[in-house]
């Protein structure tokens, strides 16, 4: 059976953490930052008006402060690992993430088959963010479709991981969904729950049995 495991980032593969934070501690923003996240949490504003924020803060914003903050964020364990079992299974991984494609997109270096964000103009900023890029927790199941799609599965092959309510509308679309290190919200809704550190942890409670194992 091919399946596709859809990935957030932020909280999810990332530990405590999110790429907003760790790009703006690099530029030295993380009081802006921290307040930014509290009114997006709050519900103060909304993805396209926490994306245009970002994009005023980040006025300095440079490509080696993007690397130094990917390269330095607090990963979960094992993330090319259960991506490199997942390809030899032949089944598909992607991330799809809230936080800008310029570092979602980073990952497709550690094998994923795809990688999708909310759509930035290219570092150094020459251009304006634009709203109508910037995904939401809706607009992530429209992705999720158009990589089904393009993997050729349905919805009811497809395993999501994430752990806040921008994951909440894909998690209630698929069958089968991992909280990993979730907000109660999202806890309660998932097929599986994990806390920990390791992303092979939580990959076995989704994961079919190879061929022939268990088989007597």
């Amino acid at each position: 059976m091919t399946r596709l495991h859809l990935f957030d980032l932020d909280g999810t593969l990332m530990y405590g953490s999110a790429a907003p934070v760790e790009i703006s501690r690099q530029l030295g923003l993380s009081a802006e930052i921290a307040a930014l996240e509290r009114s997006f949490s709050a519900r103060e504003i909304g993805p396209a008006g926490f994306a245009v924020r970002l994009w005023e803060l980040w006025a300095d914003l440079r490509p080696e402060h993007v690397r130094a903050a990917f390269d330095g964020s607090p990963w979960l364990a094992g993330i090319r690992e259960v991506w490199q079992e997942i390809q030899e299974r032949g089944e598909y991984c992607a991330v799809i993430s809230l936080s800008p494609s310029f570092f979602v997109e980073l990952l497709l270096e550690w094998g994923a088959h795809a990688a999708h964000g909310s759509v930035f103009p290219r570092v150094p900023f020459t251009q304006p963010v634009e709203e109508a890029g910037i995904l939401t927790p809706e607009g992530k199941l429209t992705v999720a479709d158009r990589l089904c799609e393009r993997f050729g599965v349905g919805r009811a092959a497809c395993v999501a991981y994430g752990d806040s309510m921008t994951d909440s509308v894909l998690f209630g679309a698929v069958p089968v969904s991992v909280a990993v290190n979730a907000r109660p919200y999202l806890a309660a809704r998932a097929t599986h729950v994990y806390e920990g550190r390791d992303l092979r942890e939580a990959y076995q409670l989704a994961a079919l049995p190879r061929p022939g194992v268990g088989a007597s």
